[in-house]
């Protein structure tokens, strides 16, 4: 196993994921809850392939969406982290930061503490220039996280996110910046 960076809060432990890591990550993305604002929920093979294309992402670029542990209340709660992305959009190719977490995780603040990893990460060892993230137009809950991490929408940003169809409810996204400058600056 490659050694990967681990990030850490005073809660939270984003490390690397671990093979039992999958069960757990399954059962996530067949929650309805979960994934309301994604196109379809994933079965097992469709999570197993995700978390894959995870650890690929990490082994080819030494970062990633990381498996969120919360020490002594559960081994794995979901992920958080920072993605490629390059889709066609007008903001693309970006670096995202993005998570998902087990429904019964959430509002404890667990999301925001972990992008907030994430995006320090980006910033004070990667030295990207923006972070971005983006959702459903009607993802109030990511919205706040977004905002919470001191990103900035302008409406101009917003797109059809280009994997869903026309006409799709979720096909309109609003996009979130955070630029080295601000960040360095809040």
């Amino acid at each position: 196993m490659s050694a990967f960076p681990t990030l850490s809060s005073r809660r939270l432990c984003l490390r690397q994921w671990r093979e039992k890591d999958r069960e757990a990550f399954a059962a996530m993305n067949a929650d309805v809850r979960v994934m309301e604002f994604f196109r379809d929920r994933l079965d097992r093979v469709q999570s197993d392939v995700l978390v894959d294309h995870i650890k690929g992402h990490f082994s080819k670029h030494g970062f990633g969406l990381w498996a969120i542990e919360v020490p002594e209340v559960a081994p794995f709660i979901g992920f958080a982290g920072l993605a490629i992305q390059q889709f066609n959009a007008h903001f693309t190719p970006c670096v995202e930061v993005g998570w998902r977490l087990a429904f019964e995780y959430w509002g404890n603040g667990y999301a925001t503490e972990a992008a907030r990893l994430a995006v320090d990460y980006g910033f004070r060892t990667l030295a990207l220039k923006e972070i971005v993230s983006y959702t459903s137009a009607t993802n109030q809950r990511s919205r706040a996280v977004m905002e919470r991490l001191g990103m900035r929408r302008d409406p101009i940003d917003d797109f059809d996110y280009p994997p869903l169809p026309e006409g799709h409810p979720l096909r309109r996204h609003v996009l979130y910046r955070l630029d080295s400058v601000s960040y360095f600056g809040m």
